[in-house]
């Protein structure tokens, strides 16, 4: 085999192996974090739907939100970006059923789950 081909074949395998991780990491925190926050949660599936949401939507409308809000952000000292983080938050909260929360947890809850998967993945995720 080809030395290009086993690279290639060999950084999918890493690249996906890593978004995994990263998605368990999300579901534990969602679940976790939903506990103290009192953020109703009926069972482990809206954990996992959750937190392939919050990926689609970050990776998606995220990027549109932050473009579409720049003077805003900036006025604000990048402190409106809590703000798009917690709109993405209620967006996946809303098309995911078993999961209800308020906007406020929804702040609260975006903070605590950016701080606490920037630690576990920095911790988890290996850069090879």
């Amino acid at each position: 085999m080809p030395i290009f081909l086993y690279l290639h074949f060999k950084l999918k395998h890493t690249i996906m192996k890593n978004y995994l991780i990263k998605l368990l990491i999300s579901t534990i925190l969602i679940f976790v974090l939903s506990h103290f926050l009192k953020i109703e949660i009926t069972d482990y599936k809206a954990a996992v739907f959750m937190a392939i949401a919050l990926s689609l939507l970050n990776t998606f409308l995220k990027p549109i939100l932050v473009v579409l809000t720049i003077p805003v952000t900036f006025f604000t000292l990048g402190l409106f970006l809590l703000v798009i983080n917690a709109i993405i938050v209620k967006v996946a909260d809303y098309f995911i059923d078993g999961i209800s929360m308020t906007f406020f947890q929804a702040i609260i809850f975006s903070i605590l789950l950016s701080v606490s998967q920037y630690v576990l993945n920095k911790i988890f995720i290996n850069k090879d």
